[in-house]
């Protein structure tokens, strides 16, 4: 924790120096903010000129130069007046002064000065600065970008120059970024989603609605058809609902008016409908259907279902923030008794998804509810109490890695959300088990215990995948691309070399075809050399290579991705090779 403070130390007071060396360079230049951020820090300024990334060499040049001299920095808190004063040629400083003072908060000012009274910066703060510039790694820091900015966020306002750095503790750690960040741009689904024929926008279609394109929603439905048939095997019952609902079916939920993401109602007739944002209302409505007892819980309803969330359009972000979201949705309704043990065995559902994609180290975090701000939570604070208890429980039990996510909590219960890391060390959050004492009290659901009576039971709204697009996206750079075989878009590639292997070569497609095998033939009049290099940029797993030669001996020579040319083999030979890949 000390060392993440002195990082953000390092980081807010190469701020300060950006902004000193940038009103050196423009002297009129408008000071914005500039924060920490992670990695990194930034600033925004209204410049009397533009400025180019080819300017970023030398305005660095110039932090570094100061920072050598070395500059001391100081803070003192500072009266209205005084601030105004001192910033009198500064307007978002004194708009800044004008919210602060109107909000009674209190005013300081921080000056980086030197040995000289002409290397001197001053600039509003609430301070967490190192000391001195000495303190500062020289050759640690970075500064990366140029983007455009509105003052406060607000498009109304003017646009600033915001400049980007880059800030660590050492030279090793910054190189060390800069080779993460060179090889998650290398993996940048966006760009291999093009590539490789995965998915697409369009601008008639509308931002943050994804289209998959054959080559993906291959991946699409192996995913789903995996996650399904483990469902399946362990009790899970699968529904279909409609994409609308009326409005009173999530007033009654509680989310109608507070939950930020539903989109504007709809008006039909004499009624006001909604495009539903979640699935769990309908799912309720789906047990309500039937009459159950204490020997039929848990009941466990599943969906793989399609939701709209009316999302920024500054936060969509390819498929990892999309406006129309799958989720391998489940609600289990469960008896009070059964708790436990249905969050081992859905546990037990994560550790198996994880181990199928390769997410060797992950971590949990409990969301709990923010003390300070109980009125926000549906629930008495028993249920409460008694449902945080229970998912630690579950979780220490589960023996990997926690940690308590205080005030994360959704408004009608706490949850278990699962973060992996993947091949090059990022962290995503996947799964997520949220148990819901308050959902069953609003639709009243109901069973019928030992003794003849109605009881109440609890809900677990359980999305393993989370997201299916943001889940393709992460398994995308996860892989770079190069699927295993039981994933890959196509899983063989049929090559041939000339007209006489066509007929052969046909042979070999449907004979694969029949094995349930995604099978490609490129009969196309092209050289092999060529063919061979096409299929190998689409990442296929195997290649196999038919000429005449390889007609006559009833053969095909195989190709494997990453390991080159394996040799000539039978059909049924091959087809040994990778019946364990099939599974």
């Amino acid at each position: 924790m000390q060392q993440e403070k002195d990082t953000d130390a390092i980081r807010h007071s190469l701020a300060h120096l950006l902004a000193m060396a940038v009103l050196e360079k423009f002297p009129k230049a408008q000071l914005g903010i500039g924060p920490v951020i992670e990695h990194g820090f930034y600033y925004d300024f209204k410049l009397p000129q533009p400025l180019t990334p080819e300017d970023l060499p030398a305005l660095e040049a110039r932090m570094r130069e100061l920072a050598r001299l070395p500059l001391a920095m100081k803070g003192r808190k500072v009266a209205p007046a005084v601030a105004k004063k001192v910033f009198k040629n500064q307007p978002f400083k004194l708009d800044l002064i004008k919210e602060f003072t109107k909000e009674k908060r209190p005013l300081s000012i921080y000056t980086l000065s030197g040995p000289d009274s002409k290397s001197s910066f001053d600039d509003l703060c609430r301070g967490g600065h190192v000391k001195s510039t000495a303190e500062i790694p020289l050759e640690g820091f970075k500064l990366t970008h140029i983007a455009g900015a509105y003052w406060r966020g607000n498009e109304k306002n003017p646009q600033l120059t915001r400049i980007y750095g880059l800030a660590f503790g050492s030279k090793a750690e910054l190189e060390d970024h800069l080779r993460m960040r060179e090889e998650a741009e290398r993996r940048d689904h966006k760009i291999l989603g093009k590539k490789l024929g995965l998915f697409a926008f369009s601008p008639e279609v509308g931002p943050g609605l994804p289209l998959y394109l054959p080559a993906g929603n291959a991946i699409r439905e192996a995913i789903l058809g995996y996650i399904s048939d483990l469902k399946r095997e362990r009790g899970y019952s699968f529904v279909w609902t409609p994409h609308l609902a009326k409005e009173s079916l999530y007033r009654r939920s509680g989310h109608l008016g507070k939950y930020d993401a539903m989109l504007p109602s709809i008006q039909a007739e004499d009624e006001r409908w909604v495009v539903k944002p979640m699935n769990c209302p309908h799912h309720f409505e789906v047990y309500r259907a039937s009459t159950w007892s204490y020997r039929d819980l848990p009941v466990r309803i599943a969906e793989n279902a399609t939701d709209y969330r009316n999302e920024k359009s500054g936060e969509l972000n390819g498929l990892l923030r999309v406006r129309s979201l799958t989720q391998d949705d489940t609600h289990h309704i469960v008896r009070y008794d059964q708790i436990q043990a249905e969050i081992d065995m859905i546990l037990g559902i994560v550790k198996h998804v994880y181990d199928r994609f390769g997410f060797k180290k992950f971590r949990a975090r409990i969301s709990i509810r923010d003390p300070k701000n109980k009125k926000k939570y549906f629930g008495s604070d028993a249920l409460w109490e008694k449902a945080e208890a229970g998912l630690i429980e579950a979780v220490e039990r589960w023996g990997v890695p926690h940690f308590i996510g205080t005030g994360e909590a959704a408004f009608y219960g706490p949850k278990i959300d699962v973060l992996v890391e993947d091949a090059i060390g990022r962290e995503w959050q996947l799964t997520t088990i949220q148990l819901d004492y308050v959902q069953p009290e609003n639709f009243d659901l109901s069973y019928t215990d030992e003794q003849g009576r109605k009881a109440r039971p609890a809900v677990l709204h359980v999305a393993v995948l989370g997201s299916l697009d943001r889940f393709f996206a992460i398994a995308i750079e996860h892989f770079a691309g190069a699927f295993p075989f039981w994933l890959a878009p196509v899983q063989v590639g049929v090559l041939t070399v000339n007209e006489a292997a066509e007929p052969y070569a046909r042979e070999v497609k449907n004979a694969l075809a029949k094995q349930d095998i995604r099978v490609w033939l490129d009969e196309r009049n092209e050289t092999i050399g060529r063919k061979i290099r096409e299929a190998e940029l689409q990442k296929i797993p195997y290649l196999l290579v038919i000429g005449k030669r390889e007609a006559e001996a009833k053969t095909v020579a195989v190709r494997e991705r990453g390991k080159g040319d394996q040799g000539a083999v039978s059909l049924k030979e091959f087809q040994e090779r990778i019946a364990p890949e099939l599974s």
